[in-house]
């Protein structure tokens, strides 16, 4: 089947102006001033550091440990009494069915992380559509819910593939979590607003990034990732604080299963760069996380950014 003739573009904006995001500024439903914790789900051997040295087709002769560490992440937020949105590769969902219901299950939102990890801005639309459509419905057909939000791999959605909110609209996603408003050598697009908003006029589809702080004329990450291993807690937790109070909107924080498994395998052929981001402060990381949950109230991103169904409540 041709999937972009079963799926045809819509009738919006594909090319919005980043300037223009600026003027649609999304309305938050009345008492959602929770803040939004998401993991990422993927595994240790296919982070994009290592793609140079790892090839997909070998993945499945990895030692694969998510189990485990979704385990002890769906333990932490439930000692801490918190929900959040795991966005969750279709790869390990496949292999791994037990942990998208174990998500589900705990009344964890499941949202999408496309299908094998490959970047937004290293495929055309079409191979983009494939991909995020493909990991809708195997998510949706495994976990029994609405999948309604993406989050593109290493913050792939840039200043060249902004197409690609058009492509998830298009799929039937009702967000994207996939753009960082900083300056980095990977991802980022600084100019973009740190909150969320509507890519296109008059249509609900929403853009949530993930949190940064404005000081000095420029953005600082503080929405979790390797910079929440790299700086000590009471920084972290000072940055967040400081959007809370200053800009009144939630905070979107991110981490990956593989972040809380010091024991995970070594990487050796990796280079020094990509060695130091990835195992920095391993060990540090479960009891950060547990202080975090601990210090603040976190949510699922669908229950604070998205509208209530009518009749629906959202505890």
């Amino acid at each position: 089947m041709n999937v972009m003739a079963a799926h045809p573009k819509r009738d919006v904006d594909a090319a919005p102006t980043i300037a223009a995001w600026h003027d649609r500024p999304a309305q938050l439903p009345a008492g959602r001033a929770t803040n939004a914790i998401s993991i990422d789900v993927e595994d240790y051997f296919q982070v994009e550091a290592f793609f140079g040295v790892i090839d997909r087709a070998n993945w499945d002769t990895f030692e694969c440990r998510v189990e485990r560490n979704i385990d002890v992440i769906l333990d932490l937020l439930a000692t801490s009494g918190s929900r959040a949105t795991f966005f969750t590769l279709a790869w390990i969902a496949e292999r791994y069915p037990a942990v998208v219901r174990k998500i589900v299950a705990n009344g964890h939102e499941l949202a999408s992380h496309g299908s094998d990890h490959r970047r937004a801005d290293t495929q055309t639309y079409a191979e983009f559509f494939a991909d995020v459509a493909h990991a809708k419905r195997v998510l949706e057909d495994l976990g029994g819910t609405e999948v309604k939000g993406y989050r593109a791999p290493s913050f792939s959605v840039m200043r060249g593939n902004l197409w690609a909110l058009e492509a998830l609209a298009s799929a039937g996603y009702r967000y994207s979590s996939s753009i960082n408003p900083i300056a980095h050598d990977n991802y980022g697009i600084p100019e973009a607003p740190r909150f969320a908003f509507h890519p296109f006029a008059g249509d609900p589809f929403l853009e949530i990034p993930v949190t940064s702080l404005r000081l000095f004329g420029r953005n600082w990450p503080c929405g979790g990732g390797g910079f929440f291993r790299l700086l000590p807690y009471p920084v972290n937790s000072a940055a967040l604080s400081h959007v809370m109070r200053r800009d009144r909107q939630p905070c979107v924080f991110y981490f990956h299963p593989w972040e809380v498994d010091a024991g995970q395998p070594r990487i050796h052929a990796a280079g020094p760069k990509s060695r130091f981001r990835h195992y920095l402060n391993l060990r540090k990381m479960q009891p950060r996380l547990a202080r975090l949950m601990k210090d603040y109230s976190w949510g699922r991103v669908d229950e604070i950014f998205l509208p209530s169904p009518i009749g629906a409540t959202v505890s």
